[in-house]
C-alpha cells in the first residue's frame, strides 16, 4: 500500500486471485446474491449485478456458480439470509478503517472483526466514529489505454458523475451513490471495462505512516481482515512513503 493508491490495491488483489480462488468465489457469490436481491436478477436492468457478473467472469468463476448465486438472490433457489453490515475502527497509528461485511451470523462477524483489530493493536469504534473521514461514493478505475481524459470527462459528466481524476495509473471516475447505475451503464455502452467498479469509501483525510513497524502492523491488519470469510471490502486512510 505504497501511498494511498487504490490502483495498487487492485493490482495486489488480481495477483492473489489465482491462489485464493475459493475465497474470491465465495465473496463474489455473496455480492451477486445481494445485488440480485436488491435490484433483480437481470443484469441488463441491474448495473450493480452486471458489474459483478463481469467481475466474476474475469475471475474465471464458473457460470453455474454465478447463476446459482443470482437465483438465491431472486428467491428462485433456497439460500441463507445475508445481512450487510459496516464496521468502523482504528488501526495502528490512528489509521481509520471501514470494513464492509456480508454475513448470515452478525455475532460471529463482530467477534472475528473485533479480534482482527485487537491482535494488531487496533480497536473497533462506534458507528460514525471514522466514516466522516471518507467520501462514500461510486468509484470506477479506468485503465488509461481505454480512453483519453477529455473523452472520459465528457462521457462521465453527461452520465451524472461528479469528477474524473487522472494519474499515471489511469482514470478515476467518482459519482454520487444514486448515479452509480447510470454512470456504469454509460461506461459499459462505450465499451469501457473498469479495473474496479464499486461503491467505495474514499479517504478525504489521510494519515501519514513513516514508521516501518506501524506500516507492518497495518499490513497484518489488512491481511487478517481479508482472511475473514464474511468481509467483503476494507477501506483505510493510511498514506505510506
Amino acid at each position: 500500500m505504497a501511498k494511498h493508491n487504490k490502483w495498487s490495491k487492485v493490482k495486489r488483489l488480481k495477483a492473489v486471485t489465482d491462489s485464493r480462488k475459493g475465497k474470491v468465489f465465495s465473496r463474489l457469490s455473496r455480492e451477486l446474491t445481494m445485488a440480485a436481491k436488491a435490484g433483480g436478477g437481470d443484469p441488463a436492468g441491474n448495473a450493480r449485478l452486471r458489474t459483478l457478473v463481469l467481475k466474476a467472469r474475469e475471475a474465471n468463476m464458473p457460470a453455474d456458480n454465478v447463476d446459482r448465486a443470482i437465483k438465491k438472490g431472486t428467491g428462485e433457489l433456497p439460500g441463507v439470509t445475508y445481512e450487510e453490515i459496516t464496521y468502523e475502527g482504528y488501526g495502528p497509528g490512528g489509521v481509520a478503517f471501514v470494513v464492509q461485511v456480508t454475513t448470515d451470523n452478525k455475532t460471529r462477524s463482530a467477534q472475528d472483526v473485533r479480534s482482527a483489530f485487537a491482535h494488531q493493536g487496533g480497536n473497533l469504534a462506534s458507528s460514525g466514529a471514522v466514516a466522516f473521514q471518507f467520501l462514500h461514493a461510486g468509484q470506477f478505475l479506468i485503465p488509461p489505454e481505454q480512453i483519453g481524459e477529455d473523452a472520459l470527462l465528457e462521457l462521465a459528466l453527461e452520465a451524472g458523475a461528479d469528477d474524473v481524476l487522472t494519474t499515471e495509473d489511469g482514470h478515476e471516475v467518482r459519482c454520487n451513490i444514486h448515479a452509480f447505475d447510470k454512470v456504469s451503464h454509460a461506461l459499459d455502452t462505450k465499451g469501457l471495462k473498469p479495473a474496479s467498479a464499486e461503491i467505495a469509501y474514499i479517504p478525504t483525510v489521510t494519515v501519514p505512516v513513516s514508521d516501518p513497524a506501524v506500516a507492518a502492523l497495518l499490513q497484518k491488519l489488512h491481511d487478517a481482515l481479508d482472511e475473514i470469510d464474511d468481509v467483503q471490502a476494507v477501506f483505510s486512510n493510511e498514506e505510506t512513503g
